[in-house]
């Protein structure tokens, strides 16, 4: 199967917009010498579309701002405030920092144990609040609130972030308002007042991203041709949020007067009103979407206001949603790929983070977009947010979608007259079903093909039998972690499932799950799939994961369905993560079973012996709790099968968990385009760096848990030449 070529990068808002000034000014705030050891408060204030975020975030990733402060977090706020959520965000960012400063809220909770995880679930407010104080105290922090809508948010958090900080603290606030900026800023001189551009920059930019596909070399146009442009530059009035959707949208367009002339004689130019509304511009951006994209950039407005959105989630979703058009014997996904990478390019979405190989790893919407996205989704029916409905309810809802805890109502409610209509079910919150409604929701949700729940809906148990009924659905989605969830023997039944994600949650999962055919993304890494039994085999046949050809990702963990031959026959697999893997999976055939996926881009292989399953093991692999470690530090043969990876020219990220004999001196053993490279416990008495220094791609290594034992490590010059990011942890003999 192939594989499409990297694309290269979307040029970013961030140096899209002409902000350089604006940052060196704000950084100047954030980073200035106060002569009390006072915390100090700065805010950005700006209409809606004119840049806040992006000239905040501009500044926050900045080097030298990051290494100026002891302690940094960022949140969201948003009309949809809620104080616990953001001082629980705050308390993740603060007491588990990372070096990766883009990581989200759940990928920190997906490295806490279960007692950490307890402690931080069981604190109120106040008591969430008091500990955000105490670990501030003695530290120089840096807290970002993004889009302040009221008074009532500072008032609500300002008495956990400690006044009497460490020297130079500092909390920046963006915001529309002036009156919340003047209210939570000590001083205006700390008040940085976001302009309109002039028309040389508004129409600078517009060329920028109008013509991004010629480099940064200024465009020729033709007299008429700069005339229409400069006038359709004009009617954005100096927002840079309108001015590149504009402009994303005239790049799709051929550079002739006939075709700028039309946009410039649009109707949606009419819905402006006042000199603040873009929202004419934006619609004509939307209204230019080809068919086969609205779709796809009004199902962005599901997610939570200022949310991150996870582009892998986003596009699992497209898929089962049924918005992908297949061209010719393109994957899927690939195609859902090009979609995203055309909205971004339209300025309809942004790029919030990217994965190691360019390709984007979340994104996220401006509000005022997720705005028209609502109201457009409202307008079709294409999709109903639970707290925006009215007590009569619409007379049929497709798409369902609930942010908040729902304890004290029953959605049923609202579904009496969708018949059964709804095919789709999202929550972002839990406590929106639970085992008592299931029932009475089963004759509106008879049709559902998209079911996103969280690990709090069932309390963490058992998911309903009757679930077995919904043999529509194509997506299944329970997000958690460390609970421990069961699915039901039913679940066989659900024969057009593409995909199944029980994120971190500790899963059972019946051996029938390999009659699943259609499943091409299986991402349950901490669960275990039973053994079938041989009266079983008698009766109904042997069931293997060989009989999942579709797969694309596979993560579970190890068990007796690795015994036979059916890995290696999964041939399109990209990813696949292995957990818990014991030595009775480590067959000689093991290793020349995962050398036959050569499609792989992602692998991770964690093997343990002796670890039990309190032992939990972070995305990284750092153990929390080290009790009950039985391993053999003489038995360093875990791995000894390991084959070469010569044959995965497409695998960039690599991760092995467990005790290794040597690493190999052949750079032809290692990945031919190997960006990342993770050990953990692999117990190596010879400094790795000799090697790993040669490979020729290497941009991040980490090094973990005694993945060398020895007490000297040297990094010499000429070596390493492509690396940015090194992590050395818990190497505790150097």
């Amino acid at each position: 199967m192939s594989h499409k070529e990297q694309r290269a990068p979307v040029v970013e808002e961030s140096d899209v917009v002409e902000i350089i000034d604006d940052a060196n000014k704000v950084k100047q705030m954030l980073m200035m010498k106060v002569e009390t050891s006072t915390r100090s408060v700065v805010s950005i204030v700006g209409m809606g579309g004119l840049g806040k975020t992006t000239l905040a975030k501009k500044v926050y990733n900045q080097r030298d701002v990051q290494e100026h402060f002891d302690c940094k977090a960022w949140v969201y706020v948003s009309q949809e405030f809620r104080a616990r959520e953001i001082l629980l965000a705050i308390v993740l960012h603060v007491m588990f920092p990372d070096d990766e400063e883009k990581r989200k809220i759940e990928e920190i909770r997906e490295t806490l144990s279960d007692e950490e995880k307890r402690k931080l679930e069981e604190m109120r407010e106040n008591e969430l609040g008091e500990k955000l104080c105490e670990v501030l105290g003695e530290k120089k922090y840096l807290v970002v609130m993004d889009d302040v809508w009221s008074r009532e948010v500072w008032n609500s958090l300002r008495l956990y972030l400690p006044e009497e900080a460490k020297d130079g603290s500092k909390v920046l606030i963006t915001t529309r308002n002036q009156e919340i900026a003047l209210h939570a800023t000590s001083s205006k001189a700390f008040i940085y007042e976001l302009r309109i551009m002039n028309e040389d920059e508004s129409w600078q930019l517009f060329l920028k991203k109008a013509f991004l596909g010629i480099g940064t070399t200024t465009p020729t146009l033709t007299t008429e041709l700069e005339d229409l442009g400069k006038k359709i530059v004009t009617k954005c009035k100096g927002l840079p949020l309108a001015i590149v959707v504009l402009g994303g949208l005239l790049s799709t367009k051929e550079k002739t007067k006939e075709s700028w002339e039309k946009v410039l004689l649009s109707r949606e130019w009419h819905l402006d009103q006042g000199p603040e509304s873009c929202t004419g511009i934006l619609a004509l951006g939307y209204n230019d979407l080809p068919y086969y994209l609205k779709s796809c950039f009004l199902y962005c407005g599901i997610f939570p206001e200022d949310s991150e959105i996870d582009a892998w989630h986003l596009i699992k979703f497209w898929l089962a949603e049924g918005f992908i058009q297949r061209r010719g014997k393109e994957r899927l996904e690939d195609i859902a790929e090009d979609y995203m990478h055309e909205l971004i390019h339209r300025s309809l979405i942004q790029v919030a983070d990217r994965r190691i190989n360019g390709r984007v790893k979340s994104c996220r919407m401006h509000d005022l977009l997720r705005d028209l996205a609502v109201s457009q989704a409202k307008d079709a029916n294409f999709f109903e947010v639970h707290e925006n409905m009215d007590s009569t309810f619409p007379i049929s809802i497709r798409r369902l979608v609930i942010h908040q805890n729902l304890i004290n109502h029953d959605i049923s409610q609202c579904l009496h007259n969708s018949s059964s209509r709804l095919r789709s079910l999202v929550s972002f919150s839990g406590s929106t079903i639970g085992k008592k409604s299931w029932g009475s929701l089963q004759e509106h949700i008879k049709l559902l093909t998209v079911l996103n729940l969280s690990d709090e809906e069932f309390g963490g148990h058992v998911l309903p039998r009757d679930i077995g009924q919904l043999i529509h659905l194509k997506f299944l989605c329970i997000k958690g972690f460390r609970s421990h969830v069961k699915l039901p023997s039913s679940i066989d039944r659900l024969v057009n499932l593409q995909s199944l994600d029980l994120g971190g949650n500790d899963c059972n999962i019946p051996h029938s799950i390999w009659k699943l055919k259609k499943l091409r993304h299986l991402e349950c890494r901490f669960s275990k799939v039973s053994s079938q039994s041989q009266i079983n085999k008698c009766v109904n046949g042997y069931l293997g994961v060989e009989q999942l050809t579709n797969l694309q990702t596979l993560a579970l963990e190890g068990g007796s369905w690795l015994e036979g031959d059916g890995l290696g026959k999964l041939t399109q697999l990209r990813s696949l993560t292995l957990s818990r893997c014991s030595n009775s999976c480590l067959k000689t055939e093991f290793f020349e079973f995962i050398d036959k996926l050569t499609t792989l881009e992602f692998l991770i292989l964690h093997f343990t012996e002796g670890y039990t399953k309190e032992t939990l093991v972070n995305r990284r692999g750092s153990v929390r709790e080290k009790k009950n470690v039985t391993i053999d530090h003489h038995n360093k043969t875990l791995l000894p099968g390991l084959m070469p990876f010569s044959h995965h020219a497409y695998l960039y990220e690599l991760s092995l968990f467990g005790m290794l004999e040597k690493l190999s001196e052949q750079i032809e053993f290692y990945p031919p385009k190997l960006l990342r490279l993770v050990l953990w416990e692999c117990k190596l008495t010879d400094d790795p760096m000799m090697i790993l220094k040669k490979l020729p791609s290497l941009r991040i290594l980490v090094l973990g848990y005694d993945a060398y034992v020895g007490e000297k490590m040297v990094c010499s010059s000429g070596g390493f030449l492509q690396l940015e990011s090194l992590e050395l942890l818990e190497l505790n003999e150097l």
